[in-house]
């Protein structure tokens, strides 16, 4: 059985004007079988608290549903408020999406493993 792995990436402004789509994006792609889904912040300006949120409870409901939730390519101010806030030690996070795609997918101890590096 393959693992399905789908790519989520949000763009501009990650605030409480996009939590609720963010968090809808997310829920389908869990309810269309994703094993681990991928947020690529590459084009994320901004987030806020609320953005923070949006994403903590998604993982949340990536986990109930037994798969895992990764994210990559965060800016400096997403790394801050990750740091703050040490979500940095919740989340796996990746430099960008292709060290992602290199990383062995069998296992979640195989990518925290790797996006700690």
């Amino acid at each position: 059985m393959s693992t399905v792995v789908k790519y989520i990436q949000p763009n501009g402004i990650l605030d409480g004007t996009k939590a609720t789509e963010f968090r809808q994006e997310i829920n389908e792609q869990v309810e269309a079988g994703a094993d681990i889904i991928l947020i690529d912040f590459k084009d994320v300006t901004f987030m806020d608290s609320s953005g923070l949120g949006a994403l903590v409870l998604a993982l949340k409901t990536v986990r109930a549903a037994g798969g895992q939730l990764v994210v990559c390519s965060i800016n400096e101010q997403v790394r801050i408020l990750f740091e703050l806030t040490s979500m940095d030690r919740v989340f796996d996070i990746f430099p960008n999406r292709e060290e992602f795609d290199k990383a062995p997918i069998e296992s979640n101890t195989n990518l925290q493993a790797q996006s700690k590096n």
